[in-house]
């Protein structure tokens, strides 16, 4: 199922090119994808949108709560991956309502592990989703250099 996101990250939503998930799912099958990860896929995805529509959802603290990591996250994501998210917040990329949506739809995987790259598709595919091409600037950079960061 991830490599569908990423198929669909790459060849759809990072080019602002969103045909019918009828469509994409013809495109996606056409391409060798099996229909429960095409499915799969789109029922992450549209969890996601779901949640991202959900703006007015507010934390009773301004970035000034500490985030706990149960011990299901734990086993499934590395530590790695959580450093990266929360370098992520700390640079001011995501806030704490981002935080948690991209670990959600990270938990949401069906992988028994999530890698530091499978968490930054799902940081880029979150950010770019909300229209904040600046800040997936920022993770694409973290992404393809990792060990050397630029301004942009």
């Amino acid at each position: 199922m991830f490599e569908v996101l990423v198929f669909m990250f790459e060849n759809y939503f990072a080019h602002h090119a969103i045909p019918d998930f009828d469509v994409i799912g013809q495109e996606l099958s056409a391409a060798g994808f099996e229909k429960a990860d095409i499915d799969g896929a789109f029922d992450w995805y549209d969890e996601m949108k779901c949640r991202l529509t959900q703006s007015d959802i507010k934390y009773s603290h301004q970035n000034s709560g500490m985030r706990v990591f149960s011990e299901n996250e734990l086993k499934k994501i590395n530590t790695e991956s959580i450093g990266f998210l929360l370098f992520l917040q700390q640079a001011n990329v995501i806030n704490d309502m981002e935080r948690d949506l991209i670990m959600d739809r990270a938990m949401a995987l069906k992988q028994q592990e999530i890698t530091v790259q499978e968490m930054r598709w799902i940081s880029m595919i979150a950010l770019w989703d909300e229209g904040r091409e600046k800040d997936y600037l920022f993770v694409e950079d973290a992404f393809f250099n990792p060990r050397s960061l630029t301004v942009h």
